[in-house]
Formats: C-alpha cells, sequence, structure tokens
C-alpha cells in the first residue's frame, strides 16, 4: 500500500484477509443526517458506524458561533473515537457512499486530531461493491465494540477562524460549493445567499471520478491551476463549504498533490449569520 490518504477497495480487502489491524468506520452521510439504515441493509464486513452528526460535530454549540456542523473539542472526539475502537497506532479507513465528501470529513477530524494513519476508500462503499467484494447486514451495536485507545489533540492540521478570513489578507480563499450556491441562484440551507468576498469558486466535486473515485493527481493539480486556486503568489489556501463537511474534501484533494490547506471550520454559514459579514451575489 502506498503513503497516499487514499486506499482502494483491493488494497482493504488484501489487508483484511492477511489479518492486519484496521479499524473500519462507515461514514454515510447526506444533508438529512446520518444513515445508519443504509449501514444496517450491507456494509463491510467488520466495520463500525461514525454518526457524522454526532462523532464528527459538536451540535451544542450554535451556527452562529461555529457554523452549522462545529467541530467537536479534543475530549469528546477522543470518547467517540474510543467507542468506535479506534488505536492510536492502527490504521482507521473510513468510506462513505461513493464520492468521499462525509468520509473527507472523517479523515481531516481524525487527522486534525493527531491520528497518523487514517485512509480514505476512494469511490467509497460503492466502488467495494463494483470491485465485487464480500457485504454483510446488521444494525450497529455500539456495545459489540472493543474500546480504542485514541486520545485526541487538535491542532495537526491548520484552520482559520472567522476573523482571519475577514480581514482577507495573506490567503486564497475558496469556495468549494457548488456554483449556483457561489452565485446565490440557489441556496437550500443557510439563510442568506451567496459567498465570502474575494473567494474563488472550485466545486469540490469537480475533483473526482463519475464513479466517485479522485482524479489522478496531475488532473487535480490542472482543475486547481485553471480557476486560479494554484498560482505563482504562493499564498496559502483555505477552503469553505457550507458548514466545514464538504471543504475537507478539498483539503484532501490538495494534500494528494502536496499542498497543505487550512480549512475554515465555521464555513458560509457561520459568515452569513452574522449581519456585519457582507455578501457577494452573482460570479461565476
Amino acid at each position: 500500500m502506498s503513503d497516499s490518504a487514499l486506499i482502494r477497495a483491493h488494497e482493504l480487502a488484501e489487508l483484511v484477509g492477511q489479518g492486519e489491524p484496521v479499524t473500519i468506520l462507515d461514514v454515510r452521510w447526506s444533508l438529512a443526517g446520518a444513515q445508519p439504515d443504509l449501514f444496517a441493509q450491507k456494509h463491510i464486513p467488520g466495520a463500525f458506524f461514525c454518526d457524522l452528526e454526532r462523532d464528527l460535530s459538536d451540535h451544542t454549540q450554535s451556527a452562529e458561533d461555529a457554523g452549522r456542523h462545529p467541530l467537536p473539542t479534543a475530549a469528546a472526539f477522543s470518547s467517540s473515537m474510543q467507542a468506535l475502537g479506534v488505536n492510536a497506532d492502527e490504521l482507521v479507513v473510513v468510506y462513505d457512499a461513493k464520492e468521499s465528501l462525509a468520509a473527507a470529513r472523517a479523515w481531516w477530524c481524525l487527522t486534525y486530531f493527531g491520528h497518523r494513519n487514517v485512509r480514505v476508500l476512494d469511490g467509497g462503499f460503492a466502488n467495494w461493491l463494483a470491485e465485487g467484494k464480500p457485504t454483510e447486514a446488521g444494525s450497529f451495536n455500539q456495545a459489540e465494540v472493543p474500546r480504542g485507545d485514541f486520545h485526541a489533540a487538535a491542532g495537526n492540521l491548520p484552520t482559520v477562524s472567522i476573523d482571519h478570513i475577514a480581514s482577507g489578507e495573506g490567503l486564497v480563499l475558496v469556495d468549494v460549493r457548488a456554483p449556483e450556491r457561489f452565485r446565490g441562484d440557489h441556496e437550500p440551507i443557510d439563510p442568506v445567499p451567496g459567498h465570502i468576498p474575494g473567494a474563488i469558486n472550485s466545486p469540490t466535486l469537480d475533483l473526482i471520478e463519475p464513479d466517485g473515485r479522485f482524479l489522478l493527481p496531475d488532473a487535480i493539480r490542472a482543475r486547481f491551476e485553471a480557476s486560479g486556486v494554484i498560482d505563482g503568489a504562493g499564498l496559502p489556501v483555505v477552503a469553505y463549504c457550507g458548514s466545514g463537511v464538504t471543504a475537507a474534501h478539498t483539503v484532501l484533494a490538495l494534500s494528494l498533490i502536496g499542498i497543505s490547506a487550512a480549512l475554515f471550520p465555521g464555513s458560509y454559514s457561520q459568515w452569513c449569520r452574522n449581519s456585519e459579514r457582507p455578501v457577494v451575489r452573482g460570479g461565476v
């Protein structure tokens, strides 16, 4: 297996077949919420269900203060990951249905909080099925999970605050949402349509193949160069989305080409809820 943040279905199946220690987390999720029902219908054998809303977010914080999916505290994240059997020195593989948007959030959180061996199943469960790998059914029973020993320590990936974003200085700000949401043509979730002034629109779904797998690194680099995310100025890149979930997918994509991008955790959902923060409509 390579040192990429991605792993293919056949690689994971080979590791499991060899008896290598690996914790597999199913992070299937949509804007409507976590999808334990899909897990119950069919999942990768031995996987545990990771609830993005409960395990990868802290909803005791308000959207005004921290966006719609606030980051959990280190203590809460430690507890959640230990309850899911995550060990500090063992490989963790995360997957979702196909596009790795929710899985990237899990990868980002685990890496941010100090885990050094996390892989995203490229193409998700759809590619596992496409390669004819085995599945099992059954609801997730947390009580049956052997407790892990992972202890979270925040700060192992860069983040920026809303005040830093507001300064507009010394960074390339990337809005990874779909163009219609960036322009403000259509906003299904947040109260104010549009985008943060100075942002570049580079949709994260443009970085994957139709089957959900990431583009090859050269193609990823070309996409970012074409949109102006990568330019000669060499400024640090900051990614945001609606609530800090899908922006992690862009951070992951940039890591695949050797660029360490920062995440704005509160993202647009935090920004637009403050009437003093300007919002732009139109554009690309």
